[in-house]
């Protein structure tokens, strides 16, 4: 085991000869390696390969073969925030006093990052000048990034020696496994409401049809999981999922087919997720212009080194999630005065000037030469190069360091409480800085608070950016909204949609739907097999609205309401009745008052006739009750005509009813009289007493009082009442009479056809009987009428509604009452009135001879 342990030393250490001891012959075209500034106390810090600056000058771009050698300014300013907190902290008499911070930069490639890591952490092999690599370690904290895969490699091997490492990448949920990181602390706030606040600037300008182009590492997943499930809360639907590769460094078939995926999709809108600082956007967007797409990005690219090949180029309208923070003051002054002179040691510095201010370098030291102008600036350079504005990254290096400079200064307060006597004698180890990073807990130099506990981290705030591009390489970023997780539900997206440029071939704010949007009045129908946001718009059903766009279900309206033609709004309906201005119950109210003095003229016939034969022969008093109770029939119809209450709904079914009764029981007693009177020529002592004793007179009080027992339960259980009907017609509600028992009703019409058919039985048994002027006849065929009127009655009731019902039962009242009228008054009228000579003495006489001689003829 130990000779396996001595090998492994000694072929890292001879790997690690060749970084130690490469040469610079020409700085030009050699990246540096390290910079290191000297202190009481020093922190490390792994920066991400800054590339080369040399290529060629300003207008003759020659793109690189490895996008790893391309000048990143935003890795860069990593580096400046870096040596600005350490000045910063260095000129603060209130934070460290008597201890001066230094540091050791180093200049990461991802491919041989761990070399790097172990070389510093084991001081083996190195050969620097003036430096020596066996040296006692003053270094007491790491920074890495923004690679959260660098920082994890890396943690790996310091949480062996609970080395303390602050991640100043984008936060990574693994990183706070405290089982594998024990000593890795993330500086970043949480992004877990990332997904929330990009659904919410979809729902707000209405794109439900999105495509993803994600990462493709754990944090790409779950990225992807989150957005599903705010997109599916906020009814956004996924066109297309691209996974990239996290390194690619050229066009190959995995950033062709995403190509084609992006061009064919009809999703205007393309969300970019890219924590890796992958070229594969920058890839895509140079072999072809990507019109008529709007990109949503949370991109740690760094935007400066967009190309301007294109009059506008593709990122032209999108739009960019960064995590908010303010302004730190002083920093653009320490940009201004970064230069050459002050920071001679700084070769990346002299590269810069060379490019741009078109400065003279001696190559062996990489220093400016004497032909460069003094007033040279970092702030002269293209705005969109974004030196003088803090990055999300820059400005976690510039918390990570004062998180450490806030842990060393609440470690050394400590130590003096504890260990007064013998400070100077007290070495500053490692591992003990990280009980107080845990606890780390002080406000950034913008104000905003700084917890590196992953426990009590908060959520971070969104700033929205608009990206333009103009000819000649003019970029302008400007801040359009924000999304602020603490505001209430519906204030948490804050945006200017105004001050938006949006993408080439969009005049307006772009769509990005999959199905157009439902208008007032349809729901979406949703298709099978098809996402939910692809969906046919079908009307909404009968007295159901939508009021808005895309509704899911349409709302019936209430039964005080009903749908408008468009069926996107609920109208009041207007109370209605059968009144006496209503077509229909004008009609019905002529026909009554019609029927009335009809019957009324029949009535006056029969009194001033009533010495004649034939109104004497058929019981001339039941007659009278009888036209008397038809004219009642007949005007009876006006209690159901006109607006509908209590007492008139009451009144309907008991008057009605009980003059039925009347008729029908007088009808009754007349054909039972004419029996019994044919019956009586052989008497018997029970027939002769019921017709001495005038019992059949007490038919008509009997069947009343019959009548009134059951009208008496009726309204004692369940009167009728005021109701009103809102289904029957359309936009109204009509006032009717409910029945209130149904059972009771039709016992009522049960009892009335009963007497109807004893009527009808007792008739047809007088039918044949001799006599001059019998009209039993009449009398069967009227209650035949009567029989078959209120029967037919039933089913039409049942089916017809509102102001129809009550017109039905209207006109089955008049029908009945004019079948009685017809039937049993009209031919003794017509022999009354035009057959006078048949209405006397002498025509009866010749009648009853006539009917002698035939009798004994027989």
């Amino acid at each position: 085991m130990c000779f396996e342990t001595c090998l492994y030393l000694n072929v890292v250490s001879q790997t690690l000869g060749v970084l130690c001891n490469f040469k610079k012959d020409e700085c030009i075209f050699e990246e540096e390696v390290k910079r290191h500034s000297e202190g009481n106390v020093m922190i490390a810090a792994f920066v991400p390969f800054l590339g080369h600056i040399f290529q060629s000058k300003v207008n003759d771009y020659i793109p690189p073969e490895n996008p790893e050698t391309q000048l990143s300014f935003k890795n860069y300013q990593y580096m400046l925030a870096f040596i600005f907190a350490i000045e910063e902290i260095n000129r603060n008499p209130h934070l460290l006093p008597n201890t001066s911070l230094g540091f050791e930069l180093y200049i990461v490639q991802r491919r041989n990052i761990m070399m790097q890591a172990l070389t510093w952490l084991t001081g083996v092999g190195i050969n620097i000048p003036n430096y020596t690599c066996q040296r006692k370690n003053k270094i007491v904290a790491v920074l890495t990034g923004t690679s959260w895969t660098a920082s994890a490699n890396i943690g790996r091997l310091l949480g062996l020696y609970k080395y303390p490492q602050l991640s100043f990448g984008p936060f990574q949920t693994i990183l706070c496994d405290r089982s594998q990181f024990s000593s890795l602390y993330q500086t970043a706030t949480k992004d877990t409401l990332l997904s929330l606040a990009i659904a919410s600037l979809m729902l707000h300008f209405s794109w439900t049809w999105v495509g993803l182009i994600l990462t493709d590492n754990s944090k790409g997943t779950q990225i992807l999981t989150h957005f599903r499930r705010e997109m599916d809360r906020t009814g956004v639907c996924v066109a297309f999922v691209k996974m990239m590769p996290e390194i690619l460094t050229s066009f190959n078939m995995r950033s062709e087919e995403a190509l084609k995926i992006i061009i064919k999709s009809t999703a205007n809108v393309v969300v970019v997720y890219d924590d890796t600082e992958s070229s594969y956007i920058k890839i895509l967007s140079q072999l072809m212009l990507l019109p008529w797409k709007v990109w949503v990005m949370y991109s740690q690219w760094d935007i400066g080194l967009v190309d301007d090949f294109f009059l506008f180029d593709y990122l032209h309208g999108s739009l960019f999630f960064e995590q908010h923070h303010d302004k730190i003051h002083d920093f653009q002054k320490f940009v201004e005065n970064y230069n050459p002179s002050k920071y001679p040691d700084d070769g990346f510095l002299a590269r810069v000037w060379y490019v741009h201010f078109n400065c003279s370098i001696s190559v062996p030291d990489c220093k400016i030469l004497g032909n460069c102008r003094h007033n040279f600036s970092l702030e002269y350079l293209p705005a969109n190069l974004g030196f003088m504005e803090m990055t999300e990254g820059s400005y976690n290096v510039y918390n990570s360091v004062y998180a450490v400079a806030h842990s060393l200064h609440d470690m050394t307060l400590q130590q003096i409480q504890l260990y007064s006597h013998q400070i100077s004698e007290k070495n500053v180890y490692p591992w003990e800085l990280n009980t107080f990073l845990q606890n780390v807990n002080f406000k950034s130099g913008d104000g905003s608070q700084v917890i590196l506990d992953s426990q009590r981290k908060i959520d971070a705030e969104y700033d929205i950016f608009n990206f333009a591009n103009f000819p000649n390489g003019f970029r302008q970023k400007m801040k359009v909204g924000v999304f602020s997780p603490k505001a209430p539900q519906w204030q948490q997206l804050s945006l200017s949609d105004d001050m938006i440029q949006w993408a080439i071939g969009f005049t307006e704010i772009p769509h990005s739907l999959c199905s157009e949007s439902c208008v007032p009045g349809f729901r979406k129908s949703p298709q099978e097999g098809k996402a939910a946001c692809c969906y046919k718009c079908s009307p909404c059903a009968e007295n159901e609205v939508s009021n808005e766009t895309d509704v899911d279900n349409c709302v019936k309206c209430p039964e005080s309401h009903y749908a408008n033609r468009q069926q996107n709004h609920c109208l009041q309906k207007a109370e209605t009745f059968l009144g006496y201005e209503d077509p229909l119950g004008m009609v019905l109210t002529c026909l009554s008052l019609s029927f009335t003095v009809i019957t009324a003229g029949v009535l006056g016939v029969f009194v001033k006739y009533h010495n004649t034969p034939i109104v004497k022969a058929n019981n001339r008093a039941l007659t009278y009750i009888l036209l008397i109770t038809l004219i009642c029939c007949f005007l009876c119809p006006l209690l159901f005509i006109g607006y509908p209450n209590t007492a008139t709904c009451i009144l309907q079914q008991s008057i009605y009813g009980g003059l039925f009764t009347v008729a029908l029981s007088t009808v009754l007693a007349k054909t039972l009289t004419v029996v019994l009177a044919f019956k009586i020529t052989f008497p018997g002592r029970v027939l002769r007493w019921f017709m001495l004793s005038r019992a059949p007179n007490f038919i008509i009080p009997m069947c009343i009082l019959i009548h009134l027992v059951l009208c008496g339960i009726w309204l004692s259980t369940s009167p009728p009442f005021v109701d009103s009907d809102p289904q029957s017609e359309h936009g109204h509600i009509i006032i009717v009479c409910n029945k209130g028992s149904a059972i009771a009703f039709y016992c009522v019409l049960g009892y009335l056809c009963c007497l109807a058919l004893g009527s009808y039985t007792m008739a047809y048994l007088s039918m044949n009987l001799p006599d001059t002027f019998n009209e039993a006849k009449f009398l069967t065929f009227s209650m035949l009428v009567f029989f078959c009127v209120w029967v037919t009655f039933f089913p039409v009731y049942h089916s017809t509604k509102g102001k129809i019902m009550v017109a039905m039962e209207i006109f089955t009242i008049l029908a009945s009452s004019l079948g009685l009228l017809s039937c049993i008054f009209a031919p003794k009228c017509y022999i009354i009135l035009f057959r006078a000579d048949r209405n006397s003495l002498h025509c009866i006489r010749d009648k009853a001879h006539s009917r002698g001689k035939f009798h004994l003829a027989g």
